[in-house]
């Protein structure tokens, strides 16, 4: 058994913006983000331009996601193509990032990406934090966000990414303790925070499928392998 007590253990929130650029483009025009059928795609008048962003409900009903094309679209006069607005984005990003220096000092939050990053909530109770958050982009917003809660930043990135868009509340918190239940079996790899496709290809070929047989590999032949790359695998 690990000794967990060891361990720095912090409360961080991963707190992520559900579908950001079709939920805030959604917004703008007066449209439910959760319910409306929308596309931001990079071109409108190209026909093989890609997706950037697609509301929930059109991914649901529809099958359009994030990477597909333009003409794979149904002609549906429900459905609502749009071109990207990127300062926009980035504006509603800055205001949000202004609503978490409330709950947080800002030197407790990192920006991970436009839509995406992690708080330090400290002593306070992270899931009541995460709760506020939610209820606060909403009501200010009209934006949903999902948040995962780790004792670190790679757990709250695990717990986000793997756990909290499964929950009904959208919240999903992991310990130390939950690792060999909750990671280890993960496969395919790529669904690791830091694994790309390349590296799961290198690793798959190694026998490694899964996030537990990662964990128990010898880390000389990772490190033989992958140099220093194959230390932060396994003690990232």
């Amino acid at each position: 058994m690990i000794d967990y007590s060891q361990f720095p253990r912090k409360n961080i929130l991963c707190v992520d913006m559900k579908s950001f650029y079709a939920s805030v483009s959604a917004v703008t025009r007066g449209l439910n983000p959760l319910t409306c059928y929308l596309a931001v795609v990079g071109n409108t008048e190209r026909q093989g331009s890609v997706v950037l962003a697609a509301s929930p409900a059109l991914k649901k009903d529809f099958g359009i996601k994030t990477g597909s094309r333009l003409f794979e679209i149904p002609e549906d006069p429900r459905i609502h193509i749009v071109n990207p607005q990127m300062k926009l984005f980035i504006r509603v990003s800055t205001e949000i990032t202004k609503l978490f220096y409330r709950f947080v000092p800002e030197k407790c939050v990192h920006t991970y990406s436009i839509d995406e990053s992690f708080l330090d909530a400290g002593k306070e109770d992270p899931e009541e934090m995460a709760k506020a958050i939610q209820s606060s982009m909403w009501r200010e917003f009209g934006l949903m966000c999902t948040v995962g809660i780790g004792d670190n930043m790679l757990l709250s990135k695990l717990a986000l990414d793997l756990d909290s868009k499964k929950t009904k509340s959208g919240i999903a918190r992991w310990r130390y303790e939950d690792v060999p239940n909750k990671l280890w079996k993960v496969h395919p790899l790529s669904k690791m925070w830091g694994i790309g496709g390349r590296m799961e290809r290198n690793l798959n070929r190694m026998g490694i499928s899964t996030v537990g047989q990662l964990a128990k590999f010898p880390l000389e032949l990772l490190e033989k392998k992958f140099g220093i790359m194959g230390n932060q695998l396994v003690r990232p």
